[in-house]
């Protein structure tokens, strides 16, 4: 059971960040009626694929990205979608009080009962991992007992070795559509998915059907 929030936060430095493990989450609070803010760091002008074939260069990335964004978000029901436009696979070098402050200021704008990220330390990608680190950050600056809850993504081969197994396992199986249309929206990266999946589905894969109904996260563990 997905629980009621007052407000949740996503925070991810990347177009299709979202889609693959949280879009089915996003869509379902969005059913629900809970307001959902996604802010993505970047427009992912960096990303290594120029569509499948390829219909992008270099130069239209960003542009083309930033539609794919917009679209993932519409089919999600987000209408609070924020592009933060930093520089794809360079988060790690932003200086992180002051991407800490950004994360910040959303948070007491918004004053969300939920953020969710990517855990720091088990995300694999450097901008993956910075992204996470601000927001720990931010939400550290709260008062323990006042902080918002922090569900964070995972997926480095040791996670569940070091973390244990995901705590927070939602049922997403009611917005089966909206994550598939999330995920077919930023078609330059992930259009073999997409294509693959569908047929996976179609054949009733079991793994393909679980990662299709179930999202998981890690509540982030503090150390205070």
């Amino acid at each position: 059971m997905i629980e009621n929030e007052r407000h949740v936060l996503v925070v991810f430095p990347h177009p299709d960040d979202e889609a693959f493990g949280v879009s089915g989450t996003i869509a379902s609070f969005v059913k629900q009626g809970t307001p959902v803010t996604y802010a993505c760091l970047t427009l992912g002008e960096m990303g290594r694929n120029l569509g499948n074939p390829p219909f992008a260069t270099r130069e239209s990335l960003p542009k083309i990205r930033k539609t794919e964004l917009q679209n993932s978000a519409k089919a999600m029901g987000v209408k609070d979608l924020r592009m933060l436009g930093l520089r794809d696979k360079t988060v790690e070098f932003e200086d992180e009080e002051k991407l800490a402050d950004l994360i910040s200021e959303m948070i007491d704008e918004l004053n969300p009962s939920l953020i969710i990220t990517f855990y720091p330390g088990y995300s694999v990608h450097p901008d993956h991992e910075a992204t996470g680190r601000a927001v720990v950050r931010a939400v550290s600056r709260i008062a323990k007992e006042e902080r918002p809850k922090l569900y964070c993504v995972a997926f480095s081969n040791n996670c569940e070795e070091e973390l244990g197994k995901p705590d927070i396992i939602h049922d997403v199986s009611q917005a089966a559509k909206e994550k598939l249309g999330a995920i077919q929206a930023h078609k330059t990266q992930t259009a073999f998915f997409y294509d693959n999946m569908a047929k996976r589905l179609e054949a009733k894969d079991p793994d393909a059907l679980k990662w299709l109904q179930y999202e998981r996260f890690w509540t982030y563990k503090w150390n205070d």
